[in-house]
């Protein structure tokens, strides 16, 4: 079987990387930026970072923000018209998932209108023409958008989440600034370092595993164990660390694709609205239980990444204990709940768990499950 990785033509990182973003416009000969960015990075001042530069540099631009925190179908195709009524030839996205998704879905469509309609995305969708030139900024250390060929968008009607997987959605240029994610809120950074460990952890044990992924996924299991509470106190190594971590992370999930615990998780984000690295934080230590029986001896790389002592001396039954602990504090550490007693209602879980079944990540966990089984995982944390 031939493995395949796809990755970011360039990528620039360190303090003060968005200071590529003009050159790398200028010297392709781009006219006119499209600018997609959230509300409130705009209104505290994290967009201006960027948008300054495009400035000094006399490349001008289109600001679109009409995105949600679940980013849903309507904001796509509002995106897409206000592409085509910019007069802009390329894209500069500045946010966490939520821009990075909705940017990536706009440029597909301009450069694959027979996919106008957004839930023909669903998928691997055929497409045949790689999406609008696209600059990616991440503001959040957790997402990896910048660096995947995922996207996740909401259908508000269906009250669903679906997953699109094409290797034409990857930006061509990353910039990974910590700088850029030095404004994040403790909460925001807990749930986004949360959301990057479990990419790392799901994409290690995920059944597409091997071994050039696997490389990326322990050094950011280790990278998120020694920096995730630093960023979340704001030091300057901790941002460093995360800012990198995360990037790691998704350079391997990307390409081998994930699990169950993001299967659950984008039905709490389409019917709650739940954060998405909160879902997935909630979530992760009771599936890697459930999962632990389908892993072989991962479990022993992962609790030696998180930072536990001894693991060679422990049978496997207590590395794979190990490992779930200090998931499981580290969450803790970071002030994520416990349980989904204040999200779910116990009505909602058949959805949720056939929401969770027909998930596109779901075929890609080590332990095969059902609607039944998610069912009582759901149950199980509430």
């Amino acid at each position: 079987m031939a493995n395949r990785i796809v990755l970011n033509t360039i990528s620039h990182h360190g303090k003060g990387a968005i200071q590529q973003i003009a050159g790398e416009i200028l010297s392709r000969g781009y006219k006119k930026a499209f600018v997609c960015s959230d509300p409130d990075l705009i209104r505290f001042g994290v967009t201006d970072k960027v948008t300054a530069l495009l400035d000094s540099a006399n490349i001008p631009y289109a600001v679109f923000s009409d995105i949600k925190p679940n980013p849903t179908i309507e904001n796509v195709l509002a995106g897409v018209e206000a592409y085509k009524n910019s007069g802009a030839d390329m894209i500069v996205t500045i946010g966490g998932g939520s821009s990075m998704d909705t940017a990536k879905a706009i440029g597909i469509i301009i450069n694959n209108p027979e996919f106008a309609d957004v839930r023909s995305l669903e998928g691997v969708a055929p497409t045949r023409n790689h999406a609008v030139f696209t600059i990616a900024v991440p503001t959040t250390a957790g997402t990896a958008a910048e660096v995947t060929i995922n996207y996740v968008i909401t259908d508000a009607d269906k009250k669903r989440k679906f997953v699109c997987v094409d290797v034409n959605d990857i930006p061509e240029v990353a910039v990974i600034d910590p700088d850029m994610m030095a404004t994040m809120p403790k909460g925001l950074t807990a749930a986004t370092g949360m959301d990057a460990l479990t990419h790392a952890i799901e994409g290690y044990i995920t059944r597409a595993a091997w071994e050039m992924t696997d490389m990326f996924h322990l050094k950011a299991i280790e990278l998120i164990a020694k920096h995730l509470r630093g960023a979340v106190n704001n030091t300057e190594e901790g941002r460093e660390g995360m800012a990198l971590a995360q990037y790691v992370a998704g350079m391997g999930f990307s390409n081998v694709g994930l699990g169950i615990v993001h299967s659950m998780a984008h039905g709490l984000g389409a019917l709650y609205d739940t954060p998405h690295g909160v879902a997935n934080a909630i979530l992760l230590p009771t599936i890697m239980e459930y999962n632990a029986p389908c892993t072989g001896e991962k479990y022993r790389d992962i609790a030696r990444a998180m930072g536990v002592e001894n693991v060679d001396a422990m049978t496997q039954e207590e590395y794979r204990a190990a490992a779930v602990k200090a998931v499981q504090q580290l969450s803790l550490d970071v002030g994520i709940p416990a349980d989904l007693k204040e999200i779910v209602r116990d009505e909602d879980v058949q959805f949720l768990s056939e929401s969770a079944y027909a998930d596109a990540c779901r075929p890609g966990n080590p332990r095969d499950t059902s609607v039944e089984e998610i069912a009582a995982l759901y149950r199980k944390l509430l």
